[in-house]
């Protein structure tokens, strides 16, 4: 249940985010960091379907390893 929250969490915040967000590896550890309440372990970017995303890899209160993609452009998460 917590995990739910916690990636319900991530995604309304990175509704809220603006289109033009253009957000750097910092910006996405932190945003990941702040819903989860976890512990980031890696930010790496990749591409994905053409466009470059943040690969943040977590560990979440739980004990449990997530992997959260946030687009670097619009900071939504995917």
């Amino acid at each position: 249940m917590k995990s739910f929250l916690a990636l319900v969490s991530v995604l309304l915040m990175a509704l809220s985010l603006p289109a033009w967000a253009d957000i750097d590896r910092d910006g996405a550890a932190d945003m990941v960091q702040k819903a989860s309440g976890g512990r980031i372990l890696s930010v790496d970017k990749v591409q994905q379907e053409g466009r470059p995303v943040w690969r943040v890899k977590l560990l979440n209160p739980s004990g449990q390893v997530k992997v959260v993609l946030v687009d670097a452009a619009t900071g939504r998460t995917l």
